[in-house]
């Protein structure tokens, strides 16, 4: 990959700009009828379990703040609502008949969707209690850093059929986050994706909340794991692709989350959060293969969805930043 001149740059955009048009403008993947589960399996679609431990969180976190009259759950990025349809389904009728759940997509609303869930395009303000974010900063659009034959970061310019090519040297803002967050050496290929406009949308989404907690789930790197050519790549009916801003493909990248966590968050794995409030993947005694059969099948098959959601190698790995607001931290 070479860098043009300034005529050959107008041509061309950075990956932030390309990607939140394929996205999120009209037409758009993210507006299309079938929805991101018609093309990719979330934790929220691999177990019903998923659903049920974050309304066991928000029960948590209602206790911590004293049971309000009115409990919030936003569910960022809502998808077609199947978390803050389960959610709501979860709770006990107490915590449900005081709980006000907005899902919060771009998305309109979809059909058949419960009538007590708000569908709103951004978080309402001056919320008190669980904001969850599951997998929505990786579709966060971030700039791409790239470093050349004389070892200077550069933008990574692309147009709509996926061609790339490298644009201006990375400065001002970009350059500082790159140098405290995901410094490149000077070999050249080097890639880094710049964050810095997901921790802008991270601290913009917590802000809306008054008091509780905010949770954002994703696939995620920290300091000490950042992948050397970074992460950005495409899905489209399932299957990974290579990535085009075309708007036929979802457009992704792993979220360093510790640089969007704000003061008092920290992060954690996914099966370590899941395990804290119940979902362990532990197999049912076999003498309830005896006594129950129905039961010992249907456990054995909560089991084997459990362990999913917290395995090693697999959606166990991906990261929860949790960020308590004027609440102890619940895990």
């Amino acid at each position: 990959m070479t860098a043009g001149t300034r005529d050959e740059w107008q041509e061309w955009r950075g990956w932030r700009a390309a990607a939140q048009d394929a996205l999120y403008a009209p037409g758009g993947f993210y507006r299309r009828a079938e929805g991101p589960a018609g093309h990719f399996r979330t934790s929220v679609h691999a177990s019903p379990l998923f659903a049920r431990a974050v309304a066991r969180l928000l029960c948590r976190v209602d206790e911590a703040l004293g049971r309000p009259a009115v409990l919030d759950f936003v569910d960022m990025a809502a998808g077609r609502g199947e978390l803050a349809g389960g959610v709501l389904a979860a709770l006990p009728a107490d915590v449900a008949a005081r709980t006000r759940v907005c899902a919060v997509e771009i998305a309109d609303r979809p059909a058949g969707l419960d009538h007590r869930i708000e569908w709103l395009a951004e978080p309402p303000r001056g919320t008190t209690g669980l904001l969850f974010a599951n997998e929505w900063l990786d579709n966060v659009p971030v700039e791409v850093a790239e470093v050349d034959a004389a070892g200077v970061a550069r933008l990574v310019l692309v147009r709509e059929d996926g061609t790339e090519r490298l644009g201006e040297p990375v400065d001002g803002d970009p350059a500082r986050w790159l140098e405290r967050w995901w410094p490149l050496s000077g070999e050249e290929g080097l890639r880094a994706e710049i964050g810095l406009s997901r921790d802008e949308a991270w601290a913009t989404a917590v802000a809306t909340l008054r008091r509780g907690l905010a949770v954002a789930v994703d696939y995620a790197h920290t300091a000490d794991t950042r992948p050397p050519f970074g992460t950005l790549t495409g899905f489209r009916e399932g299957r990974e692709t290579t990535p085009v801003p075309d708007g036929s493909c979802d457009l992704t990248a792993h979220v360093a989350l510790d640089a969007c966590a704000l003061p008092g968050g920290r992060v954690l794995p996914q099966r370590e959060a899941l395990r804290a409030v119940g979902v362990t993947g532990a197999r049912p005694p076999l003498t309830l293969a005896s006594t129950d059969p129905a039961a010992y099948v249907r456990a054995l098959a909560s089991a084997g969805e459990a362990a999913e959601l917290t395995a090693t190698g697999g959606l166990g790995d991906f990261g929860w930043l949790v960020q308590p607001l004027g609440v102890e931290d619940p895990f």
